[in-house]
Parts: structure tokens; C-alpha cells; sequence
């Protein structure tokens, strides 16, 4: 009698861990609580009447509210495994690298944005107009006979 009070006590201790988790992490709790209600409307789908077979193999709502509780245990089981999960912030260099990215789109979609960037950094492109100066030169004379005989 003993051994299963020590017993008893020894499983209690080692699920405190888990336990204090369950109360404290909300997001477990709703992962849980997502499994057990699909697993809920999948059973209830399999007992419709159809028979198991043709539910098991054709019914895309079961096969919804199998993948969905599978998921969700999935996630819980994680959950518990990882400790809890510390939030993450947005990050500055997260929101740097996106607004780089955007503004690159932004860039290569856009002519006009692309010629004003262009101008900031390069300077304004100066329009380049060519007028000649000078007036087309008169062709040479032609050698003459008597220049070429002597």
C-alpha cells in the first residue's frame, strides 16, 4: 500500500511540470481544446450512417477534422516538449530587410519611380541636343591632268 502512495505521488510530481504548463500557456490550451473538438466532429462524422469505410475513404469534412486535430496535438505535443514559447518581437532588421525588399519591387515596377531614384542619386540627366558648328566642308577639286603629268 505504501508503494502506490509513493507511486501516486512520484507520477504527480513528475506531471507538475506539465500541469503549472496547461494553466499558464493559453496557446496550449487552445491547441488542445481545437484537437478534442475536431476529433469530436470527426467521430460524430463516422458514426453518420454512410458506413466506415465510405466515410474513412470519401468524406472531405472528416478528413478535415482528422488533419485539423492531428495538427493541433501536434502542435501541443511541441508545445510541451519546447517549454514555452518566448514571443517574438518584430525585430528591426526583419523590418529593414522588408522595407528593402518592397522598395526593390517598388523600383523595378515603376518607370517613373525608377527614372526619380536614378536622378537622386546620380543627378539629373542632362538632355543632350547636337547642333554642328562648323559647315559641311566643299569636296576637294579634282586633280587635273596637267598637275598629274608633271
Amino acid at each position: 500500500m505504501a508503494a502506490k502512495k509513493k507511486a501516486a505521488k512520484a507520477g504527480a510530481v513528475a506531471a507538475a511540470p506539465y500541469v503549472q504548463r496547461v494553466i499558464s500557456d493559453e496557446e496550449l490550451r487552445d491547441n488542445v481544446r481545437v484537437a478534442v473538438d475536431s476529433a469530436r466532429e470527426a467521430f460524430t462524422r463516422l458514426q453518420s450512417g454512410k458506413g466506415v469505410p465510405k466515410t474513412v475513404l470519401d468524406d472531405k469534412k472528416f478528413h478535415r477534422d482528422v488533419s485539423k486535430a492531428a495538427t493541433a496535438l501536434k502542435d501541443a505535443s511541441d508545445s510541451l516538449r519546447e517549454g514555452q514559447k518566448k514571443k517574438r518581437k518584430g525585430g528591426l532588421f526583419r523590418k529593414l530587410l522588408l522595407l528593402v525588399v518592397a522598395g526593390g519591387v517598388a523600383v523595378a515596377a515603376s518607370e517613373d519611380l525608377r527614372s526619380k531614384v536614378l536622378d537622386t542619386l546620380f543627378g539629373k540627366e542632362e538632355e543632350f541636343d547636337y547642333t554642328s558648328s562648323t559647315t559641311p566642308s566643299t569636296p576637294a577639286p579634282a586633280p587635273t591632268e596637267t598637275a598629274t603629268a608633271s
